[in-house]
C-alpha cells in the first residue's frame, strides 16, 4: 500500500522526518578505528617516464640499424629469402596472435600516422625511420604507415630502401609486427608497423 503524504506537512518535514529515521537507524554503530599504513605499503609516487632528449644523438644506432649493402643481403636480417620489388614483406614477434596479423594485413587498424621515406638516402632514412617510431612510441601510436618504395629505380642492386627498412623494422623492439600494406595504401611499396603498446 503506497504511503500518502499528508496535505498540511511540506517538504522541509519530509527531510527531516529523513533525517531522523536514518540517525536512528545508525545511533548503535560505532566508526572503525583508523589505522596508519605500515611504513612499506606506502603508495608509490608515480615514474618519470624515460624520454631520450632531443638533443642527443641516438646510441647504437649503427648496431641496431645497420645499413645495407647493395650486393649482399646482411646475415643478421634473418630473412627467408631476398627482398624483391614487387615482394611482399611480412613479419611477426613472437607473442602477436594471428587475428592481430590477419587484422594488420587487411588494414583494418587505423593509421595513426605515416612516414614517406621516398629519394632519401639510406642515412637520411635511417635517422628519420628511428625519430619516428620514437615518436610514434612516445604519441601513444599503434600502428603506423612506412612508403619506402618499391625500388623501381635501384637497378640491378635491387630495391636498396625497402630492403634495410625490412632490416631495420625486424631489429627494432618497438615494432611488433609488420606486413605490406593494400594496393590502395601503397602495395609492396608501403608497410602496416604495428607498434609496441
Amino acid at each position: 500500500m503506497a504511503k500518502q503524504r499528508s496535505p498540511s506537512r511540506g517538504a522541509a518535514d519530509d527531510f527531516t522526518d529523513d533525517v531522523g529515521a536514518f540517525r536512528a537507524a545508525v545511533r548503535d554503530v560505532t566508526p572503525l578505528a583508523q589505522t596508519p599504513l605500515a611504513a612499506g605499503l606506502a603508495k608509490p609516487k608515480p615514474r618519470p617516464s624515460r624520454r631520450k632528449s632531443a638533443s642527443s644523438p641516438m646510441e647504437d644506432l649503427d648496431a641496431a640499424m645497420p645499413l645495407v649493402g647493395g650486393a649482399p643481403a646482411d646475415p643478421d636480417a634473418s630473412t627467408d629469402e631476398a627482398v624483391t620489388v614487387e615482394g611482399a614483406l611480412t613479419f611477426q614477434r613472437g607473442g602477436v596472435r594471428t587475428q592481430v596479423m590477419r587484422r594488420l594485413r587487411r588494414g583494418l587498424y587505423p593509421i595513426n600516422a605515416e612516414l614517406d621515406l621516398h629519394g632519401l638516402s639510406q642515412t637520411a632514412a635511417r635517422m628519420q625511420l628511428a625519430e619516428f617510431i620514437a615518436y610514434g612510441r612516445e604519441s601513444g601510436c599503434r600502428c603506423v604507415r612506412i612508403v619506402h618504395g618499391k625500388g623501381y629505380r635501384s637497378g640491378a642492386r635491387g630495391p636498396v630502401l625497402k630492403t634495410a627498412v625490412n632490416l631495420w623494422l625486424r631489429r627494432h623492439m618497438d615494432v611488433m609486427a609488420f606486413v605490406s600494406a593494400r594496393a590502395i595504401d601503397g602495395g609492396t611499396g608501403a608497410v602496416y608497423v604495428l607498434l609496441r603498446a
